[in-house]
């Protein structure tokens, strides 16, 4: 059974029932949920053609995808900017029509709660209640509302400036309020609507534990010992069969790790530049491959949606852009000499088979190519980076599509991504795991961010699109359509 050739029409049905459930919740709240939906599916459309046009047999080379991403991404631009005018349309009805309330002295006024401290609030005092609602003004967040939330609070209203105006002078003035035991979020309602919620910082600003540390430790060193087996298996032999050999398997894997390294540099940089907090990168092992990469936590508060697709971006860009450079250069000194693989291997990934026939040309036609050691490394860097970016809960992926379409998008893909990983584990063990692990660890979003209603950019936008296309191309294997363009032997 050819795993491409089952889960590329599940794929398109999926993706189709999606958007058209989508557009049927959108039209009965208005035209501008309408331009969301349209928005939103214009992320998924170039896999959908691409995918499509696949299996009517007719494969879009690297120049003719280049062109219809393009065009899709334009749209998307085109489709955000008309979304952000209706939305400031909306809002400024809105505020007008709140503005003629207040003439009239309908409107509650400002930080008004309708309910008693104690009852609203149990582990905040009455002071430091009163001291929050008084941050609130006309100019700002006009709170028509108070209700519990947990130990803390969520105040409704209304938002009478842009989110990235007001959501600073909010921070500023719970800080001189308050000191920083409380934290603030601009966040979506369940009805959509603006709200602020306000936290101790306790329960959103903490710091790995003890046990987290040494299990982070422990996962690395195991991880590691993973690496050399198969760096290892590689050379034709097994650890535990010549465990005086291990120098022999040392540079594998410390090819791999060195991808992890810069991986998680990335993450931890760019979260430096935003100044949150990460936990100790828990390194999954895998029998397979190594490992599958690393799991992190967000320990303190992420300012924006920008930030936070930022924070996820970095380390799949470092170490897709390194993963890379070592397979094309492990392709460009393959030659005569070198650890002999099946050329069936490289029908796996679209991605990594394509380069390695643009590379390695008429090889490809023997059954056995000899690869030089970095194809592997590079190929497996590849593929922890795809793992990384599945639009998963809190994976990278899944941040990235929490960022740029927001918390409800990236739990139904979550629910996608599970769904298309118990269909790939009939044949592939590693999905089966790499399922496994986010159900029970990550699948819960990212918690958001203290400005959850500003959107992210056109720019990262279209990095997500990219990102998430390059995942799909690295760990989709070849359907025979392309195969037999790419001009793969039958197999």
């Amino acid at each position: 059974m050819n795993i491409a050739a089952e889960i590329t029409p599940l794929f398109l049905l999926g993706t189709l029932a999606f958007l058209g459930w989508g557009f049927w919740r959108a039209r009965r709240r208005g035209s501008l949920a309408v331009w969301v939906w349209l928005q939103g599916s214009l992320l998924l459309l170039p896999w959908v053609v691409f995918l499509g046009l696949l299996l009517l047999g007719i494969y879009l080379n690297f120049a003719g995808f280049l062109v219809l991403l393009l065009v899709f991404t334009g749209l998307y631009i085109a489709v955000g900017r008309k979304t952000r005018q209706l939305a400031q349309q909306e809002l400024q009805a809105r505020r007008e029509q709140l503005a003629r309330l207040e003439e009239q002295g309908e409107a509650p006024s400002a930080g008004e709660a309708p309910l008693e401290a104690p009852a609203v609030l149990q582990r905040i005092s009455a002071e430091d209640l009163q001291a929050i609602q008084s941050i609130f003004g006309l100019d700002t967040f006009f709170v028509t509302e108070t209700v519990p939330y947990g130990e803390g609070a969520i105040f409704k209203g209304n938002l009478r400036q842009e989110a990235e105006v007001v959501v600073p002078l909010l921070v500023e003035k719970l800080k001189e309020q308050v000191g920083s035991r409380y934290q603030l979020f601009l966040v979506e309602d369940p009805a959509e609507k603006p709200a602020v919620v306000v936290l101790p910082d306790p329960i959103v600003n903490y710091r790995a534990s003890v046990g987290a540390q040494i299990l982070a430790g422990a996962l690395l060193v195991f991880s590691f010992v993973a690496t050399l087996e198969v760096g290892a298996n590689l050379l034709g032999f097994r650890l535990l069969d010549a465990p005086g050999r291990w120098v022999e398997a040392l540079p594998v894997a410390a090819g791999i790790f060195a991808i992890l390294l810069v991986h998680e540099t990335g993450h931890r940089w760019m979260a430096g530049k935003y100044g949150v907090r990460l936990s100790p990168a828990f390194v999954i092992p895998s029998l397979g491959i190594g490992t599958l990469g690393s799991l992190n936590r967000i320990q303190s508060p992420v300012p924006s949606r920008k930030a936070l697709f930022d924070i996820a971006f970095a380390g799949p860009a470092a170490s897709g852009i390194l993963s890379l450079l070592v397979l094309l250069a492990g392709l460009k000194l393959s030659g005569s000499e070198g650890l002999y693989v099946p050329t069936e291997i490289f029908r796996s990934s679209i991605l990594v088979g394509t380069l390695a026939r643009l590379v390695l040309g008429s090889q490809l036609q023997a059954e056995l190519v000899p690869i030089h050691p970095f194809v592997a490394v590079g190929w497996i860097g590849l593929a922890i980076t795809a793992l990384s970016l599945l639009p998963a809960g809190q994976l990278d992926g899944g941040r990235i599509v929490q960022a740029v379409y927001g918390r409800k998008t990236a739990a139904r893909a979550t629910f996608i991504t599970l769904i298309a990983l118990a269909v790939a584990a009939i044949s592939n063990v590693l999905a089966l795991y790499w399922a496994l692990l986010i159900l029970f660890i990550a699948r819960e979003p990212e918690r958001p961010p203290q400005d959850e209603i500003t959107e992210t950019d056109g720019q990262r936008d279209a990095l997500a699109l990219l990102a998430l296309f390059l995942m799909v191309m690295t760990l989709l294997p070849i359907a025979p359509a392309l195969a037999g363009f790419l001009n793969f032997p039958n197999g």
